[in-house]
């Protein structure tokens, strides 16, 4: 079956956005399984910048289908303004389609949301605050409302009523605030719901009949492998599987019909929010100088991300996770200018070393904790202008290949800009066989 699947590696942020948005143009469909409108996916053409939060990356290409999938957890408010968003400046967004298994994002779950974190203080997860993990918490409780409960309007109004009540006891005696209005939140869902029911699909059956007509499809997934719900840094995390592996439940299809497995790394790493980040770099200059050379601050909250080195025990442990067979690294430019580059190989805690990347957290909160570092001479090349693998530095090109073989994996394109042409294959039957 013709597909490929992208997943981002560390804790998000790695340019998925943009090597999506690369992929689409040889797709037929560009197809999100997980995660909400707390992820965000920049894009830069020419003289136009796009964050899309929950609209698949490949919208700007017009003949391309994009499906937000059932896997995904929707706020149609911010769906909307999205969709008008990218009609303002010429896009046109008439293929954009929402499965109708796809659980809704409501009112009480960006409050309650708030209010957690809130009451956590110092111990919050530190998450965007736009209502996910409430969503997926009632999607596993069995009290989500989905797309398809718009459908009826009689049944969405007694569905929200029954969640509703539960909702405020909640809001009114545990966090002892006002309650929600049921006329309010239904009146405004109807009018969503009449925007966006054009778009409204069985995308189960439009995607195995894709396939069945060997359509070349694109699974885009938001946030990362070390967010993953399960096998993330636990509990700073996401509320969603984010690996590979969850296209399969995400969109419903079996495992076979994956071929591309493709990771995307930065050649150094960040991190937004709260949890533990073995190469977070302490250096305030180097970090400062990343941020602002790399441009590191949330798309979607505008946080100010943590900067720290490569992390390759950990990436390691990603490309495991997700059967990764091509790797595409990002970035690489934003390293330039920097007389020493460190790349993380390993962990100890207490001057033992650690032989597996570490399930508990504990481990990875642990003081005692310490980087095992290989260190690299930087180049002071501009190397955002190189197209040919071969004329990028030799420190570079050093560079790379330790990375290559530390994961025993091929890199087959190297991201040195925020341009869709600022990229250099590296491995060009790989890469022709990903977009043949």
């Amino acid at each position: 079956m013709p597909s490929n699947v992208i997943v981002g590696l560390q804790w998000g942020d790695e340019g998925k956005g943009k090597i999506t948005d690369l992929l689409s143009e040889n797709s037929d469909y560009v197809v999100r399984y997980q995660g909400g409108n707390n992820s965000g996916h920049s894009i830069h053409i020419k003289n136009h910048y796009f964050v899309l939060h929950i609209i698949p990356s490949g919208v700007i290409h017009p003949f391309i289908k994009c499906i937000i999938g059932p896997g995904v957890v929707v706020d149609p408010k911010s769906l909307i303004k999205e969709l008008n968003q990218l009609e303002s400046i010429g896009i046109n967004t008439t293929q954009v389609f929402l499965a109708k298994r796809a659980h809704v994002t409501m009112p009480y779950h960006y409050l309650l949301d708030q209010y957690i974190e809130e009451s956590l203080g110092n111990k919050s997860i530190g998450t965007t605050r736009r209502g996910i993990g409430p969503t997926y918490a009632d999607k596993i409780g069995r009290i989500g409302i989905r797309i398809l409960d718009f459908c009826n309007l009689k049944k969405f109004y007694k569905k929200l009523k029954q969640v509703l009540d539960y909702k405020n006891q909640i809001i009114t005696k545990i966090y002892q605030r006002d309650p929600l209005s049921l006329k309010l939140i239904y009146e405004e869902y109807v009018e969503y719901y009449k925007v966006l029911s054009p778009r409204i699909i069985d995308s189960v059956y439009e995607i195995h009949n894709a396939f069945q007509q060997r359509k070349k499809i694109l699974f885009e997934g938001a946030q990362a492998m070390l967010l993953d719900i399960n096998y993330g840094t636990y509990p700073y995390v996401t509320t969603s599987s984010t690996s590979t592996g969850s296209v399969c439940s995400g969109v419903g299809i079996p495992p076979h019909y994956l071929n591309n497995l493709i990771g995307v790394a930065k050649a150094y790493c960040t991190r937004v929010g709260h949890g533990p980040f073995p190469t977070e770099i302490k250096d305030t200059k180097i970090e400062n100088f990343l941020r602002q050379v790399g441009n590191e601050y949330g798309s979607t909250t505008n946080r100010a991300r943590r900067c720290g080195w490569l992390d390759l025990f950990s990436l390691k442990y990603s490309c495991m996770i997700n059967g990764i067979n091509g790797l595409i690294i990002t970035k690489l430019d934003v390293l330039s200018q920097l007389d020493i580059i460190k790349v993380g190989v390993g962990y100890t805690i207490h001057g033992k070393q650690l032989k597996q990347f570490p399930a508990d957290l504990e481990y990875l909160e642990e003081q005692n904790l310490e980087s095992i570092y290989v260190e690299f001479p930087g180049w002071y090349n501009n190397i955002s202008d190189i197209y040919d693998y071969d004329n990028l530095p030799q420190n570079c090109k050093k560079y790379i290949n330790f990375i290559e073989q530390y994961l025993n994996l091929k890199i087959f394109l190297i991201s040195v800009g925020t341009e869709r042409n600022q990229n250099i294959i590296k491995n060009k039957s790989l890469f022709f066989k990903i977009f043949s």
